[in-house]
C-alpha cells in the first residue's frame, strides 16, 4: 500500500505551505490559552430507559429490577417479588459537560450508555435522572427520548444485524441545569492565563505582549505554562472587558521541533523548525518476483503408459536496487530533506526508516514520536 504513494504528494501541501509562509503567523491568546478557574465540570448520574420493544436488560439483570421496583414503590405502587419483567426496561449511566458559565434553565446534551445485557436503546426514553458532580451535588436533570444517530439492531431465527452502536445514544438538549456553579468572574482582581501547549518562550511572549498593549508590567510569566494578569483600577468590577480586550492579542508561539510518524498510515509530519546535522544516508531496496508457468507433459507417441500430466514451473528472481548515498549537510531544513529524498523516490515507508535511523545516529535535531 506505502508503495503507492510518494513523498511528494504526502507532503506537498506541508512543503508548499512552509515555503509560503516564511515568517510564522502570529495566534491570538484566546487560541493559544485558557482562563484558570473557567473549565468545563463532568456529571454523572443512573437512570432507567423504559419502552424498548423487548431490546432490554433480561431478568438476570437484578439492579434492572430492583431499580424499578424502587421508582414504583415512589409512585405508592407494590410489585411482587418475580412478578417482574424488564426485558422493556434498560439500566444506563447518564452523563454530561456543566459548561462553567451555565446558568439555571439552560440546557446540555447528555450521553445514555447501557450497564446490564441490553440489546439496543433504539425507541426508549430516559426517566428522570439526577446528574451529580464529584463533590455529589445535584446539578442538573435529564429526561428525554434517546436518539442513536441511525444505529439500529435487528435479529431473525438464525441471522443478525447491526448498524452503528446501539446500547449507547445522546439525548440533544436533555439535561435541565438546576444549580450553577457560582463563579464571580466580574470581581476578579487578576486573572491567569493557562497554555494549551507549556513552553517558556512562548509564555514570556504572551506577558511581553500583555504588557506592550497596557502599556503597563502587571502581566508575568510565572513559568512555562502560567501567565498572571493583574486587572488595572480603570478596568474595575469590569473584568469581563478586560478579558475580551486580552484574548483578541496576537502573539506568535514557539513550539519544540518535532517528527510524528504513523507507519499505518504511512503519515509523515515534520514542522519547519525540525534540522539535522551532518549525515550521510543509504537507503536500498530488494525485490523479489517469484512466477509459476505451468507446462503439460505428455507421454511418447503410440507409448502404451503414462498420463498427460500439468507440470509447474517455478521461477525466482532476486533483484536489488542500487543505493543511493544522501549527504545531509549540517543544519538542513525539512524542505532540503523532503527534496533530497525525493529525488530518489523515498515512499513514505521508506521514510520512516531513514527517520528513525537518523535519530538513533543522533543527528536529528528533534523529537521523534510514533503514533
Amino acid at each position: 500500500m506505502y508503495g503507492l504513494f510518494r513523498v511528494s504528494a504526502l507532503l506537498a501541501v506541508v512543503v508548499s505551505a512552509m515555503s509560503l509562509a516564511c515568517p510564522a503567523h502570529a495566534a491570538r491568546i484566546k487560541d493559544i490559552a485558557e482562563v484558570k478557574g473557567v473549565r468545563d465540570n463532568q456529571l454523572i448520574g443512573y437512570g432507567l430507559v423504559i419502552g424498548l420493544n423487548g431490546t432490554g436488560d433480561s431478568n438476570n439483570v437484578s439492579f434492572t429490577s430492583q431499580s424499578v421496583n424502587s421508582m414504583l414503590k415512589r409512585m405508592g405502587l407494590q410489585v411482587g417479588a418475580g412478578k417482574l419483567d424488564t426485558k422493556n426496561v434498560a439500566a444506563v449511566v447518564v452523563t454530561a459537560v456543566l459548561p462553567p458559565f451555565a446558568n439555571t434553565g439552560d440546557k446540555t446534551d447528555v450521553l445514555v450508555s447501557s450497564v446490564g445485557d441490553a440489546k439496543s436503546l433504539q425507541g426508549g426514553t430516559l426517566l428522570m435522572t439526577p446528574l451529580k458532580a464529584a463533590n455529589g451535588g445535584t446539578y442538573a436533570v435529564a429526561q428525554g427520548v434517546v436518539s442513536l444517530g441511525g444505529g439500529f439492531s435487528a435479529e431473525g431465527a438464525s441471522s443478525s444485524v447491526q448498524k452503528n452502536h446501539p446500547t449507547a445514544g445522546r439525548i440533544t438538549g436533555g439535561a435541565l441545569v438546576e444549580k450553577t456553579l457560582g463563579l464571580d468572574f466580574s470581581g476578579k482582581n487578576s486573572l491567569s492565563f493557562s497554555l494549551r501547549n507549556p513552553d517558556f518562550t512562548t509564555a514570556a511572549r504572551v506577558a511581553e505582549a500583555i504588557n506592550r498593549e497596557l502599556h503597563t508590567d502587571n502581566a508575568r510569566a510565572v513559568d512555562a505554562s502560567t501567565v498572571t494578569v493583574g486587572v488595572p483600577g480603570v478596568f474595575e468590577g469590569r473584568a469581563v472587558e478586560f478579558m475580551a480586550r486580552l484574548e483578541g492579542i496576537e502573539i506568535v508561539p514557539d513550539y519544540r521541533a518535532k517528527v510524528v510518524l504513523n507507519e499505518r498510515t504511512g503519515t509523515v509530519v515534520m514542522g519547519d523548525s525540525v534540522r539535522i546535522s551532518t549525515v550521510a544516508v543509504s537507503h536500498g531496496n530488494l525485490t523479489i518476483e517469484i512466477s509459476t508457468d505451468y507446462k503439460v507433459s505428455q507421454p511418447l507417441p503410440f507409448s502404451e503408459t503414462g498420463d498427460t500430466v500439468t507440470v509447474p514451473s517455478t521461477n525466482i528472481s532476486a533483484k536489488e536496487q542500487k543505493a543511493h548515498l544522501i549527504l545531509l549537510p549540517n543544519g538542513a531544513s525539512i524542505g532540503e530533506v523532503v527534496r533530497a529524498l525525493n529525488a530518489v523516490g523515498t515512499t513514505p515507508r521508506d521514510l520512516i526508516a531513514i527517520l528513525q535511523a537518523v535519530k538513533a545516529a543522533g543527528a536529528l535535531q528533534a523529537e521523534l514520536e510514533l503514533l
